[in-house]
């Protein structure tokens, strides 16, 4: 049976870099860990084996730890839009690359008045600590001419202790869910939005000051809406994204609703007022969702779960 080759791409995945930028005593760290695939004219390394099209999967690591050195690292998307720039425009057998990064986020450590008696400075400006589980993460993709870049973060936990209900839902006989007027919502936020940036003739977004500002929506959506369903307030934080970002079209959100159920304390002779509860990771529900600028296609995968 004849066999013909598919979609392929190679690359060098996870590469961790640190890039330290000293000014005077004063540190910066940006912490990333960048993932390469590029794809172009293949063909005879699979058939036949030649490498006469192939760099070097080492080069392409080589390349990201020196273009952190030579570029220095101003955004996760700046230094995407670098690398893939570069492959594409520098290797002719390469025809597209999709660079993927994850930003580790470190906070400065506020130290004593008293410090100075250790270390003969009066203020530290450079000692960190890892913030939290929330991981940035961007997706940039350049075909030569063409780019897509979609960024984004996950694994950021929010919760409202109130301001929440769920009731008037679809009961059959399977239906034990008791309905509520005053419940927790919390959920691990996973999001993806696209930026309408695509060609090197547009103005390039300020991207350190799009996320900041992208986050901060996003969460102040969350606190503001008084929620009937996840779906809601899911939707609200898209659409405040969409309405406050210019350079952001679409905007997608796995949202995992991380259950808290009130505990029955009658057992004991207790009364419990919406104040304990036993929080479930497993099962849970699970919302998914796309908020689109009017008259804009979605282009990011339904499935988020390699993006």
């Amino acid at each position: 049976m004849a066999t013909i080759l598919g979609q392929n791409q190679y690359g060098k995945a996870e590469n961790r870099v640190v890039k330290i930028t000293r000014d005077g005593d004063t540190h910066h760290i940006k912490d990333l860990n960048v993932s390469v695939a590029l794809s172009g004219d293949m063909d005879d390394v699979h058939y036949s084996g030649s490498n006469a099209n192939v760099l070097p999967t080492d080069t392409t690591k080589n390349t990201v730890y020196a273009f952190a050195k030579e570029y220095g690292i101003e955004s996760a998307e700046q230094f995407g839009i670098h690398l893939a720039r570069w492959f594409v425009n520098s290797q002719e057998p390469i025809q597209k690359a999709r660079i993927r990064i994850e930003e580790y986020s470190w906070s400065r450590i506020a130290t004593s008045d008293a410090n100075s008696k250790f270390i003969g400075s009066d203020e530290v400006n450079h000692s960190f600590v890892r913030e939290g589980q929330e991981t940035r993460v961007t997706q940039i993709t350049y075909d030569g001419k063409n780019w897509e870049v979609i960024s984004g973060l996950k694994d950021l936990v929010v919760m409202n202790s109130t301001n929440s209900e769920f009731w008037g839902y679809v009961k059959d006989k399977y239906t034990t869910l008791k309905e509520a007027y005053d419940r927790i919502l919390a959920t691990q936020v996973s999001a993806r939005w696209r930026f309408n940036w695509s060609d090197d003739e547009q103005r390039m977004p300020n991207w350190e000051k799009s996320y900041a500002e992208t986050r901060k929506h996003m969460l102040q959506a969350f606190a503001e809406t008084y929620s009937l369903s996840l779906q809601q307030t899911l939707y609200q934080m898209g659409s405040r994204i969409i309405n406050h970002r210019s350079e952001i079209d679409e905007v997608r959100f796995s949202l995992p609703n991380k259950h808290h159920f009130l505990v029955d304390l009658e057992p004991f002779g207790l009364k419990n007022d919406n104040e304990v509860y036993f929080a479930a990771d497993r099962p849970y529900g699970l919302i998914e969702a796309t908020v689109l600028r009017d008259g804009v296609d979605a282009r990011i995968p339904v499935d988020m779960t390699n993006l």
